[in-house]
């Protein structure tokens, strides 16, 4: 007898599936590799992670570029993650016409909290097959962030680990300086 196959579902039928009510819309799942992954609820750590990750780019980019906050990016037909945040491109239209797509992403972030190996292991490698450039991972329980950098199938080839103290500039802005503290709080 045969094993049994997984259904991978695409993103059409993710989205058909919200609009039948069978997924709400906000509910806390993401489409990953055709799987519907339910993602833990977002603690106050975590909300406060984003809440400064979002003014402190905000602020220093002004209209440099577009910060998306928990939005949908567009992957591949069978993926559609929602980042934390997404540091993509400029576009007059914000990205209403379409979500973003991996060639519109300039860096993107996730807060881990309870996700920290979820994270790394299965959502950072899927930005590297795609061909994101540059991931960061805020670690909340360990004060650090992980700056992946230099994407291939495999994953990212340049991994390093920054904690407080340390500086960084993202590989799309070289002149926006940002201290490690800065992002950590």
């Amino acid at each position: 007898m045969a094993e049994p196959l997984r259904k991978l579902f695409t993103v059409s039928e993710y989205h058909t599936m919200v609009d039948a009510g069978i997924l709400r819309e906000d509910e806390r799942v993401e489409l990953i590799e055709g799987e519907i992954w339910e993602m833990p609820p977002i603690g106050s750590p975590h909300a406060g992670g984003v809440n400064r990750l979002t003014a402190l780019f905000t602020s220093r980019l002004g209209s440099r570029a577009v910060v998306a906050v928990q939005n949908p990016a567009f992957l591949s037909d069978f993926s559609e993650p929602q980042p934390d945040l997404l540091i993509l491109r400029f576009r007059d239209d914000f990205y209403a016409r379409e979500h973003p797509r991996p060639e519109d992403i300039l860096l993107l972030i996730e807060v881990a909290d309870s996700s920290l190996d979820f994270d790394r292991r299965i959502k950072s490698n899927l930005y590297a097959r795609h061909g994101i450039p540059e991931v960061w991972l805020q670690d909340l329980k360990n004060g650090a962030l992980l700056v992946h950098r230099d994407p291939s199938p495999q994953g990212y080839r340049d991994v390093k680990i920054l904690h407080r103290g340390e500086r960084l500039s993202p590989l799309a802005f070289p002149d926006l300086v940002i201290e490690v503290d800065a992002l950590l709080g």
